[in-house]
Formats: structure tokens, sequence, C-alpha cells
């Protein structure tokens, strides 16, 4: 058995922030001298370094000095076949989709262009503090069978599956319900709870599925229901529009994936951007769960997430955040807390009674806060509660795997040090509030420089130096 432990200064959550209104911190965990244990890649002891220590007597410890670690940051929303056009002029999203998406998404049909791009792909998310993901691949198995492959080799845990569309893309990028329903089920029995591979049954968007692909993906689920659902839904007007014009029988967005057996606890929504009330109501119910993406949301131009809604305690949706990267411009997650928290503040102006008196709620524009600690809950054990993966990954409980980033609070931006005679002593946190402040602080002027390492089941996969 091969135990290692690391001591520095940790931060992680045990509980739901947006539970504890007013007094958020009781949601976190601070040791300004902690010690994790990890055996084979798994949690074994964490706690206070004067607790732990003596229970592992001889064991090897790595000091990370100088640093925050935080639980491996979760993106709930990628798009693996997209890295090579981050970046790429914007427009809205269908006609994005057309100009560069799907001519991209075309080359990874082929095995070695599919392989170098995954490569590249979890290189750049290391680099950015991501350890856990959902991806979506493209219409090709080969693109899915190099995904899994190389995160198989790293070692990281994913969610993923062949993205099934027969409508509203190029001839040439179009698969049958056939073809899909036969090659996801190849897929499944390949790699689903292979190592740390899970699969998706992966409709792309109601947009561009028939009746008969929808039809496909309630027999995959009903046949293998361990399996995850990830698609898109209610990302943009145009696209709402063309949804129901598509499904006539159904009244909204949500009705289609509920027509066909979709919705439940493993089923995930990326945006949400225009869903209603009752279609919020709705997901709650069921235990489904709706991923936030913030950056792509305004780089494609599609609108402004109701968190607040998405929140309230009486009707509340499970909720990941993702880059969508690259409909987002960001593989970071750090990037994401960023656009997540100024949406926030936008949704509060809308709410402001002197602009529209009929929409002002006080209680949903305190949901709409992003703090520090709904932030970083979010893109952690958030993140893996909506995912239905906390019991793997999220925090530092013994038992989960070993997936963990070390933060540089003086990284990029932030080496001018302005900040710390405000937020904490010149060398780190020490308190609860101050790790906090230098947190937020991060998450507002950092970038991928502020991760100085990621570590994947207790093996140190990237270093900043």
């Amino acid at each position: 058995m091969s135990t290692l432990a690391i001591r520095g200064r940790f931060f992680d959550f045990i509980d739901d922030p947006w539970k504890h209104v007013g007094r958020e911190a009781e949601a976190a965990r601070f040791l300004p001298d902690g010690l994790l244990v990890i055996e084979d890649g798994l949690i074994a002891d964490f706690g206070p370094f004067a607790e732990v220590a003596p229970r592992h007597a001889g064991v090897a410890i790595t000091v990370i000095e100088d640093r925050l670690i935080l639980p491996g940051f979760i993106d709930g929303h990628i798009h693996f076949p997209q890295t090579r056009v981050l970046g790429a002029y914007g427009e809205q999203l269908l006609p994005w989709l057309q100009k560069w998406v799907f001519p991209e998404e075309l080359k990874y049909r082929d095995r070695d262009y599919a392989r170098e791009g995954a490569g590249r792909f979890f290189d750049d998310l290391l680099a950015a503090g991501t350890t856990t993901c959902q991806a979506f691949t493209s219409s090709s198995p080969v693109s899915t069978e190099e995904l899994f492959e190389e995160a198989g080799r790293r070692n990281m845990r994913v969610i993923a599956g062949l993205t099934g569309i027969d409508r509203n893309a190029p001839a040439e990028f179009l698969d049958t319900p056939e073809n899909f329903y036969r090659d996801s089920k190849a897929l499944i029995a390949r790699y689903h709870r292979q190592g740390r591979n899970l699969y998706a049954i992966t409709p792309r968007f109601a947009f561009g599925a028939s009746h008969e692909l929808l039809a496909a993906c309630q027999r995959l689920k009903q046949e293998h229901p361990d399996c995850w659902v990830n698609t898109h839904i209610s990302e943009n007007p145009t696209e709402c529009r063309g949804v129901l014009e598509q499904h006539a029988d159904c009244d909204d967005y949500l009705g289609v994936y509920e027509k066909y057996g979709l919705v439940g606890p493993k089923f995930s929504g990326g945006h949400g951007v225009w869903l209603s009330d009752g279609e919020f109501r709705r997901m709650s119910a069921s235990g489904a769960a709706v991923v936030f993406c913030p950056c792509s949301n305004l780089f494609l131009g599609s609108g402004l997430f109701r968190i607040g809604r998405a929140t309230d305690p009486a009707h509340r949706v499970k909720m990941s955040f993702g880059t969508d990267m690259g409909g987002g411009n960001r593989f970071s997650m750090l990037n994401v807390l960023d656009d997540a928290y100024k949406v926030g503040m936008c949704n509060n102006t809308l709410l402001d009674g002197s602009v529209d008196p009929a929409r002002k709620d006080l209680a949903e524009a305190e949901r709409n806060k992003m703090s520090p600690w709904r932030s970083f809950w979010s893109i952690t054990l958030g993140g893996a509660e909506g995912l239905c993966i906390d019991e793997m990954v999220g925090n530092f409980q013994p038992g989960k795997e070993a997936d963990f980033v070390a933060l540089d609070w003086n990284g990029g931006p932030l080496a001018q040090r302005w900040h710390q005679s405000l937020l904490a002593p010149e060398s780190g946190p020490e308190t609860m509030e101050q790790a906090a402040d230098v947190l937020f602080a991060i998450m507002m002027v950092g970038d991928d420089r502020a991760v100085a390492q990621t570590w994947v089941m207790g093996e140190r996969l990237y270093s900043r130096d």
C-alpha cells in the first residue's frame, strides 16, 4: 500500500453555504496547519497536523508552503472537441455552432487528431486546477474513445459520452438514431465504471434531436439506469423557440426531456438561462441538476442565469458550474467564478424595485450574491453533489479520492501583494475569514497563474514551476 501525507493550509466544505444565510462560514472548514494522509490514491485521514500526525508515525510528509489547498475543481459542462476553437469570434449560439464548432468537431473523426486534442485538453484542465469534468465529445465514437483513454492514462475522473445529433447541423456531421444507439451501447460496455470513467447518455440538445434519437436515449437509460444523462437546456431564445416548433406536443424545453424519461437525479442540463419558474420547480422535484455556465452565457450573449431562483430553498435545484469551453472563453473555473459574481450583480440590478417593482424580491437578491463561500463550494463539493459524485470527490473526507489544487495567493496579477495588508498577513491567511477574503481576491483578480500545483489521486500531475 502506497502512503503519503501532505501538510499545509487546507480549505474545504462540509455543507452547503446557501443553507446558512448570514453565517456561511459554518459550511466551510479551514485548517491553517493540516495534514492529509493518502493511501493508494484515497484519503485515509485528515485534520489538524497536531492531531493526525501522531496516528501516522513514519509516513513521509510533503510540505506545501505558502499555498491554500482546496479540493480539485469540478467542471460540470465542457466540450472536449472545441479546444482548438477557443476564442473564435462568438456571434450568437446557433450561427457560432454552424461557422466554427461543427466543422472543427468533424475533424475529431481522425484518431490522431482526436488523440492530440485529448492531450491538450487534459493539459489545460490540470493547469487550471480542474481534476474532474463532465464533457461533451462529438458525433464520432473516435472522439469519445480518445477522451476516455487519455483520462485513464492520467487517472482522472470524467463523465462523458457519445454526443447524439441528427438535426440542424451539416449533413456530414449528423448521425442516425440507430447508429447512436449501437455505438453508445458499445461505449458503455467498454468504458462505464472502468477506472474513473463514468458514462453519460448525451443528446447534444433537443434542437438537434429527432423523436427517434430521443427515444434511443430513453431506451439506453432504461437499459443502463446507472448511466448519467448530459445535455443542454434553454440556452438561447432562438434555440428555445426552435425546440418547441420541433416538439409541438411539449409545453416547454424541459418537457421534451421529461417526455422521454431522461429527467432525474443523474440528469444535468447546461445553461438553463431561460428556464421558467415551473421548470425550475419540476427539476427540483425530480432531483435533476442545472449547470451554470456564465462565461459562455456572456460570450455568446445568451443571457443571465437566475442564480437566486435556482437556489430558492422552497424549490432548490441541484447546481454545478461549468466553463462550457469553447463557448466559454477560458478553461479556468476561477474565471467562471469571476463571471458568476458579475451575473449575480446584474441580476440584482434587474430585481431592484426602482427598475421594476413587480420583480422586487429581496430574498432572491440575497441568493444572487456569489460570496467566496458559495463560489468555491459550487466548484468543489457543490459541483460534486450536482453531478451525483459527491461520495467520490468534492472535499477532504476520508474515503474520497485525493484530488486537490494548491493555490498561490500571490500568483499572476496578485503578485503585487497590494491586498496583503487588508486581507491577510504577509505569511498567508490564519483564520477562516482571512482565507475567504483571499479566495475572493483570487477568483476576482487571479487567473491560471494562481494554480501552483494540481494533484490527482495523490499524485502531482501539474506544477506551474
